[in-house]
């Protein structure tokens, strides 16, 4: 006869084996989802490929017209597309999670505006284009979240000091980015119009080997910090208590979010609302718990599904991919709001 304790020893067990699956299960699950949508995305739309004719051409065989439209088009589209998802959607399940909010994410806290007033300003004052402007952004991300970390920084970050910054950044940039459209051209200001609104529609291979390049760096630098924000989750005391030193953490975590939000901005724009998404979208999906590699599985599956849609839903009409994000969140945002008030974490 089993005895009481066995019987929930082994009730333990079977719940610890349950989750290790589910831990798996999920990641595999999504996996195969971003593989599926990127054939789709490829193959699929305005222009089809045959399966046979699509290894036809990637093995270096000529087809007139379809060869340019699948090697410098709609490949490197996808791929730039992929890889903003997963710098996005781990930037901001970084975020979100060190912070402790799930509202804190790039586009919401200025990091995404200041990429986007820098690019424009090289637009309207400089005459900027192409991989200058992808640069520019950049830097312009970096500062303003090096400015939005001093200006938070007194006695140690919080989350709800650095949040309120970097809005307040965010209120600057917006307005800066309003000022310069205003003393521009039409042609000017509709050209930084598209990029403003987060497209691939100027995807490169060059730009996505940057993209790739950056990626190779940050994603194993997010792998590594991953455990120390597994801690920083559970409370800073508690991560002394690990053994973690958490200011040195949660500077290492912000500057490879930063840096992750950074570059796939420059790639494409400010996609609005992939890194907001992807984090809770994840955590959902692994009952509660955070993990980045879910979230950039996410944040891909959301950029290559809304840049679909943007280019197919409508006939005749061509969405920025940003265009689709924006409209996907901000329902989202609203019913975040309106749950977190009703649980008493809306503030």
């Amino acid at each position: 006869m089993r005895t009481a304790p066995a019987g929930a020893a082994e009730a333990v067990r079977a719940a610890r084996k349950q989750a290790r699956r589910h831990r798996v299960l999920v990641p595999s699950l999504l996996g195969a989802a971003v593989l599926v949508l990127f054939a789709v995305y490829v193959l699929l739309g305005t222009y089809t490929f045959t399966i046979p004719d699509f290894f036809r051409i990637l093995f270096g065989e000529q087809i007139p017209g379809a060869t340019y439209i699948l090697m410098e088009s709609k490949l490197p589209r996808a791929v730039i597309g992929t890889l903003i998802g997963v710098g996005f959607g781990i930037a901001g399940a970084v975020f979100q999670t060190l912070l402790r909010n799930p509202l804190a994410s790039p586009d919401v806290i200025g990091i995404s505006y200041g990429a986007s007033a820098s690019a424009v300003a090289a637009i309207v004052l400089f005459g900027a284009a192409g991989t200058t402007v992808s640069a520019v952004a950049l830097v312009g991300a970096l500062a303003v979240a090096l400015l939005i970390y001093l200006l938070a920084r007194r006695g140690g970050v919080a989350g709800y000091r650095l949040i309120l910054v970097g809005i307040g950044f965010a209120a600057v940039m917006q307005a800066l980015v309003s000022f310069l459209l205003t003393r521009t051209d039409i042609r000017t200001a509709s050209e930084a119009l598209v990029w403003l609104n987060g497209s691939l529609n100027n995807s490169s291979w060059d730009r996505a080997a940057v993209l790739a390049g950056s990626l190779l760096v940050l994603l194993p630098a997010a792998a590594l910090l991953a455990r120390r924000l597994r801690g920083l989750e559970l409370g800073d005391d508690a991560a002394a208590g690990l053994g973690i030193r958490v200011e040195t953490a949660r500077l290492a975590l912000i500057i490879v979010a930063v840096a992750l939000a950074a570059v796939a901005t420059a790639a494409a724009g400010p996609v609005a609302f992939v890194a907001f998404l992807s984090g809770p979208i994840a955590r959902r999906l692994m009952r509660g718990e955070t993990t980045l590699l879910t979230a950039g599985l996410v944040g891909a599956c959301i950029v290559l599904a809304a840049d679909f849609a943007g280019a197919n839903l409508i006939p005749g009409v061509t969405l920025p991919v940003g265009v689709v994000t924006g409209a996907l969140g901000a329902p989202f945002l609203l019913w975040l709001l309106v749950t977190s008030n009703r649980v008493g974490q809306g503030g």
